[in-house]
């Protein structure tokens, strides 16, 4: 019997699946976040390590598909390939973006467009011809909009502008306090700079602000809407890159959809103009998308696009 692993690591969990080679999953584990541009290299190779040895392959892998955030060039996946080589897996290995293992989860033919909302954001795209496309991903100094980090900052931000007088009344401020347990905005000013804690801790405060858009609270339900907007734009910047015949997938994956679930509805309002997108909830985990793609690699039948694709 022949095993293979596949990996979803992504800024705030890493998700690993071990499956035989008919493709039956036979474990799950997981471990924290590694995206190499945040955790760095031993951060990255702590969360591999951990998931990897959970799951207690009983034979050497013969294939491994890792989705990862945070690697895009040569010299970062030729790093990866060696801290996996350090972990043992010396056979097969594909390391792509982890967009390309959640499009695969929800789109079995591997063709469509989806959009990550997790810590971070990206809109990836692969159609017929094996042509891929990107826009966004580029971390939450240039980018991530729409993402729960991108949701919990500005709530943050919308928070302490009505605190202090600056922006219009909203429950934000109140209801962040209370979640952490603060009383004043000296106190979340410090807890917001404290770099010793992680991004994940602010991308969490996404469904506060999904709670007060729930009760009405205006200023929420614009984040949301600005949210919706900017991971609509991005998927439609995709899809202008690409060439879909007929029908196809837009998969909407990530902790931001789990957190705020009127995000779907909203994006749904937002792409009126792209009639041959079939809106798809991922609800299966994105590691088996990677799973998927380890066994082509295992049986030498590896899907455009190749290791080079972006990531």
């Amino acid at each position: 019997m022949r095993y293979v692993i596949g990996i979803d690591a992504g800024g705030t969990k890493t998700v690993g699946l071990l499956a035989d080679e008919s493709g039956k999953v036979l474990r799950e584990a997981r471990g924290g976040g590694a995206n190499l541009r945040v955790h760095g290299e031993l951060g990255v190779e702590k969360a591999l390590f951990q998931v990897i040895d959970a799951l207690d392959a009983p034979a050497p892998v013969d294939a491994l598909c890792l989705g990862i955030a945070g690697v895009a060039r040569d010299e970062e996946r030729a790093l990866v390939r060696d801290l996996l080589r350090r972990l043992g897996i010396r056979r097969e290995v594909r390391i792509v973006n982890d967009a390309l293992v959640a499009l695969v989860a929800g789109a079995p033919d591997g063709h469509g467009i989806v959009v990550v909302a997790g810590t971070g954001s990206i809109a990836y795209g692969v159609d017929p011809s094996g042509k891929s496309a990107r826009s966004g991903g580029w971390g939450y100094l240039l980018g991530d909009e729409g993402s729960a980090f991108w949701l919990g900052h500005a709530a943050v931000r919308q928070g302490i502008r009505s605190a202090d007088g600056r922006g219009p009344s909203t429950s934000l401020y109140e209801k962040i306090c209370a979640r952490l347990e603060m009383r004043q905005p000296s106190d979340l000013v410090e807890w917001f700079y404290d770099q010793e804690l992680s991004r994940t801790r602010v991308a969490q405060l996404a469904r506060v602000v999904e709670e007060a858009a729930l009760e009405g609270d205006e200023a929420a339900q614009d984040l949301l809407d600005q949210a919706a907007r900017h991971l609509a734009r991005a998927a439609r910047a995709v899809e202008r890159q690409l060439d879909f015949p007929g029908p196809y997938p837009l998969v909407l994956s990530g902790g931001a959809f789990r957190a705020c679930p009127s995000l779907v509805r909203r994006i749904e309002a937002r792409l009126g103009d792209l009639p041959q997108a079939r809106i798809v909830r991922l609800e299966a985990e994105p590691a088996t998308g990677a799973v998927t793609l380890a066994l082509e690699l295992l049986r030498g039948a590896a899907r455009a696009p190749a290791d080079g694709a972006p990531a």
